[in-house]
């Protein structure tokens, strides 16, 4: 029977709910930096028996101390460490092969695209793409696609992309998606530009391999004090989002932010990933660990298109210089 969950839902509380779920289960999540929602997602799932949590981030030593704090909440939770940035398509090839390489982990039941930046000032990646747009999609896009075998010989295969309600600043900017080399750069819709291209990505892995038993869910987690923006100066940044808030009509431009715990913060993460009684809605968007509601909370239509979704795929291979066929 399906709990009623809403923003008051903690990490904490759905692990109680889905252990069953979560024990023997081996998960791949990225972006596990101590204090971010995906240590704080490992952590909580820590406690219902993983068989194996890969623990990928930038940093090895971070994801190190993350792997640290595992052991501390069961010495038994085997953790596995996987240097991976995402912000390099060189470098998600390298980690994609040293996770193919793995004869010990022959499948990885739940990848969590959870790795991301937000509203950095404008950079080009090393291979020529808006920071945010290639960190936060094209690296996910690529490493999701080639490592998708051992994804899909798990007997239930689940991929969470860690969207946000910010897609709502920025649809997909088709023919200036690096925004004329910074020329016409907006920091924020930069962000949504890259948070629709997290949702779009989900309903195309739905779409392209529902048939092969894969359920893919993008998400908001909420409005949660991590890292994530701990560069942003406010006294800028809240007006900055703000304006284009307003600019798009968005109830946002005239709101305050409500602020999650942590705890809170992960909740959607572990509905998303683990939550049994959503199978029928695969590509969904989550918010409060539960599906959002389109007439009610904030999801645009342009991170819910199926044509915008296919424009989005053969771009992303073009852009990543290879094609994925299923």
């Amino acid at each position: 029977m399906s709990v009623a969950h809403d923003a008051q839902t903690t990490a904490t509380e759905l692990v109680g709910e889905l252990a069953s779920e979560i024990k023997g289960k081996v998960v791949l999540t990225t972006g596990v930096s101590p204090k971010g929602l995906g240590a704080i997602f490992v952590e909580a799932i820590a406690r219902a028996q993983p068989a194996l949590l890969i623990l990928a981030g930038r940093n090895p030593a971070k994801a190190t101390q993350t792997a640290e704090a595992v052991k501390a909440i069961d010495p038994s939770v085997q953790t596995r460490i996987l240097e991976l940035d995402v912000g390099s398509l060189a470098a998600v090839r390298s980690a994609a092969d040293v996770v193919k390489s793995w004869a010990d982990v022959p499948s990885i039941d739940v990848l969590v695209n959870n790795a991301g930046i937000m509203a950095v000032d404008f950079k080009l990646s090393p291979d020529g793409y808006e920071s945010q747009f290639a960190t936060n999609h094209l690296g996910p896009f690529l490493f999701t696609n080639l490592i998708i075998d051992k994804i899909l010989a798990s007997k239930s295969p689940r991929i969470v992309n860690v969207s946000s309600d910010g897609h709502r600043l920025n649809p997909i900017r088709w023919d200036d998606y690096n925004f004329e080399d910074g020329a016409n750069y907006n920091k924020w819709h930069a962000y949504g530009q890259s948070k629709t291209a997290n949702m779009l990505f989900t309903l195309s892995l739905a779409e392209k391999l529902g048939g092969r038993g894969l359920l893919s869910y993008s998400l908001h987690p909420g409005v949660i004090s991590t890292n994530l923006g701990g560069h942003i100066d406010w006294n800028e940044g809240f007006p900055g989002v703000r304006a284009v808030d307003r600019a798009f009509g968005n109830k946002e431009g005239w709101a305050e932010f409500k602020w999650k715990t942590s705890d809170q913060g992960a909740a959607t993460h572990v509905y998303a990933a683990f939550d049994p009684n959503i199978k029928a809605h695969n590509g969904a968007y989550l918010e409060n660990s539960h599906i959002a509601d389109p007439l009610v909370e904030t999801v645009k239509p342009w991170g819910t298109s199926k044509l915008e979704a296919s424009r989005l795929w053969k771009l992303s291979e073009k852009l990543v210089g290879q094609q994925f066929n299923y």
